[in-house]
């Protein structure tokens, strides 16, 4: 299975790179996992909706721009579908029976995603009704992305 994470921004801390890195490493045990990354834009702050909306679009016409048109796309929403880590693995697994050897994850920026970038998702994916740094998610949605390979495996992982 191809799995690639496309995001917005790079990430400046290095705990967040080394949880990153170990999280790759791990993967790669079972999938082949590329990390792309758009740059962001700067919101100045007390941006008018306006503004912010060309942001978002800005960004995402680079995410846009890297997403191969073959993978099927989960974009990371707050208003996404909640799903258990059991689940989760569940949803992975089924993709890969029927047939999708590429999946995409999209995480945007600050502001989230664009619109265009939302339509041309496969599904919306919500971690939490709260909101994460997008460096954080990162971690995060790797580290679910492995759970989901063990629980499928049936392999021992830390509960």
């Amino acid at each position: 299975m191809n799995i690639t994470v496309y995001c917005v921004g790079k990430i400046k801390e290095d705990f967040y790179r080394a949880a990153v890195g170990e999280y790759e490493k791990r993967l790669s045990r079972y999938c082949k996992l590329r990390i792309v990354e758009v740059p962001d834009e700067k919101t100045p702050d007390r941006a008018s909706a306006a503004l912010k909306t060309q942001i978002k679009d800005k960004e995402g016409q680079r995410l846009l721009a890297k997403i191969k048109d073959t993978s099927y796309l989960i974009a990371l929403a707050i208003d996404g579908k909640k799903m258990d880590s059991v689940s989760f693995s569940d949803k992975m697994a089924d993709l890969g029976l029927c047939g999708t050897s590429d999946i995409g994850f999209v995480i945007g920026g600050s502001l989230g995603l664009s619109d265009a970038v939302i339509r041309r998702a496969d599904m919306r994916l919500s971690f939490s009704d709260m909101t994460f740094p997008h460096q954080l998610m990162r971690v995060i949605l790797l580290e679910q992305i492995y759970r989901a390979y063990k629980i499928r495996l049936h392999e021992p992982y830390h509960k």
